[in-house]
């Protein structure tokens, strides 16, 4: 008998699938991984109120998932939900609709419990003793502050890629003035996160697909032989960092389509995506940053292997 463990994690942007087989030695081997690009949040507005589109392309690839997942004998589902479904007013609605046609429950978890997930997959996997880890998804920001190897600060500000690329129209070609309100809007929002400044100068890991989406830009064009760095754990200048995003500014969204690590679902979120990143090298004089390929499912899986994952919000595949 297998112990498989499935770890579905539906963010504002995409929805994730991964399966893991969890070994007698506490190891984990992935069998299955799979992302769709559903945009759940999508136009919900000052409103917060998920749409019909996107929720109908949501369901769908859960219901792809679940043919997955029933390929898959004696294991567990942890299924959890976030950002846009924790700011949506018709959240209840919808979760419902996704028991009822995909048989997934879903837990909604908080937006510090989400940060706190994203420690637990990076800090176990990345070495990092202070410094800030960002993991910018589709309608929210987790922030956590490491000092000592421990997480300090765990905070989510509801503010990502979709939201910010539809709120200053960053999408296509970008005016100057809708770019710099977006920076104004993002910066003052940092500024009252005054416990940052304690973090001046220090290191910060990035996640999130806009994030990376930007490590992969860079891999690609240092890659030797048609071979590209992993981005788990691979590091840029902060000078190299601001020249992609430059050229990202400059051009229109099929432009940035054509660029190799920018996924042409991500063209037109990945401006809006990158700004609270820089903004916090840029005000924290950090001269460098890191990538993640682990965070929330892995803070998951991890803490699943540990039994210290709350086992009442498992279901049997």
């Amino acid at each position: 008998m297998t112990n498989n463990l499935a770890v579905i994690d539906l963010g504002s942007n995409s929805v994730r699938l991964k399966i893991s087989e969890l070994t007698k030695d506490g190891q984990a081997v992935t069998k299955h991984y799979e992302k769709r690009y559903v945009r759940l949040s999508s136009q919900m507005g000052p409103e917060k109120i998920l749409k019909a589109e996107p929720m109908d392309r949501t369901v769908a690839a859960l219901r792809d998932f679940r043919q997955v997942c029933d390929e898959y004998d004696h294991g567990r589902i942890v299924a959890v939900a976030t950002a846009a479904v924790r700011q949506a007013k018709n959240q209840q609605e919808f979760l419902d609709r996704v028991q009822r046609e995909t048989g997934f429950k879903f837990r909604v978890i908080t937006g510090e419990q989400e940060a706190y997930l994203d420690y637990v997959g990076v800090a176990r996997t990345l070495p990092i003793d202070r410094g800030i880890i960002i993991d910018t998804g589709g309608a929210s920001m987790e922030l956590i502050a490491v000092d000592n190897g421990a997480a300090e600060e765990t905070v989510s500000i509801p503010i990502g890629s979709v939201t910010l690329s539809q709120r200053y129209q960053l999408g296509d070609v970008i005016k100057a003035a809708d770019l710099f309100d977006a920076m104004v809007e993002v910066d003052e929002i940092l500024s009252h996160q005054r416990w940052l400044n304690r973090f001046r100068d220090t290191r910060i890991v990035a996640l999130g697909g806009s994030n990376r989406a930007l490590g992969k830009i860079y891999r690609w064009r240092n890659a030797v032989d048609g071979k590209a760095a992993p981005i788990h754990g691979l590091t840029m200048s902060s000078q190299t960092a601001f020249g992609i995003m430059h050229q990202l500014v400059e051009a229109d969204q099929a432009t940035r389509a054509q660029m190799r690590g920018v996924m042409k679902a991500r063209a037109d979120v990945i401006v809006g995506g990158l700004l609270p990143l820089l903004a916090l090298m840029r005000q924290l004089a950090i001269d460098s940053v890191s990538f993640s390929n682990n965070g929330l499912r892995e803070g998951i899986l991890f803490k699943y292997v540990e039994h210290a994952f709350d086992m009442d919000n498992l279901e049997t595949l």
